[in-house]
């Protein structure tokens, strides 16, 4: 049999207020000007203050330059932001985009070259040979779990082709879970970061690759996932609702890391090539890839769909996606039959789903896009 390695490292800090405890943390660790790392959609909102006057007792900058899918140029700004603030230490505070940001500041604030000849497809990827600064994550919505993951997902400028950066050397060295900080979500964005943490649990559980570990996690964070995110939607101010999606987000990235499949490729080339938020493009394509799976994967998908409370996987994502406000189909996002060649070629080209657990040709991506549109 082979050998495989498993690891749960990160100090984790969960519940309402955790967010205030950042300060103490960084000081304790001997950390005195931090760089925030966040987007420019919460640097207009008043939680980004708030969380930096916490920091009071340190001198701390902010770099806002984060936006949609994050690109090589707001990594390289943001380590520009690092070196003239002389920072020390970095803190993720955001959605996926930012933390991934931060992640990849960290790394080249002490690296020479460029962040994607660290992605692990370069052709002459880079070794990560140094310690990078402190790095702490402080997650705002509830659906990548970056704050607990070892990648990050950085695209090329020119062609808006992600690349995936991938170490336990990125991982934070401690987490602040705070799931007052989702509360403000509004509900088209819990939803779509709602089905990104969906697709997280039930992609690794189907995953073809050995990992025990993650198995469980998933399928536990499908089970709060599925009660969980309706509330959330519905009733933005439920703390209890925010604070399972915000636990379901950590367990499935946690559990990734067992890899994922085919919904993730498609997502990602959705992403490239018509702009779709990550975790929406997942949303519309999860049921359409299940269906493509089922011939492969039936009882294990019998299993998710008991441990979601449903008598068939399927037909049950289709209802949680009306419920919620997830389209069922991508035209109504802009996307068109023009779109599918490029598509199934990006698609196919993604590392995702070579653990789908059935097969994927370029040919059957492009009929799961004519199918999704």
């Amino acid at each position: 049999m082979a050998v495989h390695t498993f690891a749960f490292p990160t100090m984790i800090h969960f519940g309402p207020g955790a967010r205030k405890l950042v300060a103490t943390h960084l000081k304790e660790a001997g950390c005195k000007r931090p760089l925030v790392v966040t987007d420019k959609g919460i640097a207009t909102l008043p939680m980004l203050g708030e969380f930096v006057a916490t920091l009071a007792e340190l001198e701390a900058g902010v770099y806002s330059g984060v936006e949609g899918n994050p690109v090589a140029s707001q990594v390289r700004a943001g380590v520009d932001a690092y070196r003239a603030r002389r920072a020390d230490a970095v803190v993720g505070f955001g959605g996926g985009a930012a933390l991934d940001v931060a992640k990849a500041v960290a790394l080249m604030a002490v690296h020479p070259g460029d962040v994607l000849e660290y992605a692990w497809d370069h052709p002459g990827a880079r070794p990560i040979e140094k310690p990078l600064p402190h790095f702490v994550a402080v997650p705002t919505t509830a659906g990548t779990g970056s704050e607990v993951g070892r990648s990050s997902v950085i695209s090329e400028d020119a062609t808006h082709v992600k690349r995936i950066l991938f170490s336990p050397a990125l991982l934070a060295k401690a987490v602040f879970a705070d799931p007052e900080l989702t509360l403000a979500l509004p509900a088209p964005v819990t939803a779509a970061t709602g089905m990104d943490a969906l697709t997280h649990n039930i992609e690794s559980y189907l995953s073809s690759a050995y990992h025990p570990f993650c198995d469980g996690i998933a399928l536990e964070g499908l089970r709060i996932a599925a009660r969980a995110l309706p509330v959330a939607v519905k009733q933005p101010g439920n703390l209890r609702a925010r604070s399972d999606m915000l636990m379901a987000s950590m367990m499935g990235a946690i559990a990734f890391q067992k890899d994922l499949g085919a919904v993730h490729s498609c997502a990602h080339a959705l992403s490239t090539v018509a702009g779709l938020h990550h975790g929406l493009a997942n949303g519309v394509m999860i049921d359409h890839v299940m269906r493509f799976n089922r011939q492969e994967a039936g009882t294990k998908m019998a299993e998710l769909a008991r441990v979601a409370g449903a008598a068939d996987l399927i037909a049950w994502l289709a209802m949680l996606k009306a419920e919620i406000g997830i389209p069922a189909k991508l035209g109504s996002l802009g996307v068109t039959k023009e779109h599918l060649p490029r598509l199934a070629t990006i698609a196919f080209a993604d590392i995702c789903h070579r653990t789908n657990p059935r097969a994927c040709t370029k040919q059957d991506f492009e009929a799961l896009f004519a199918e999704a549109i």
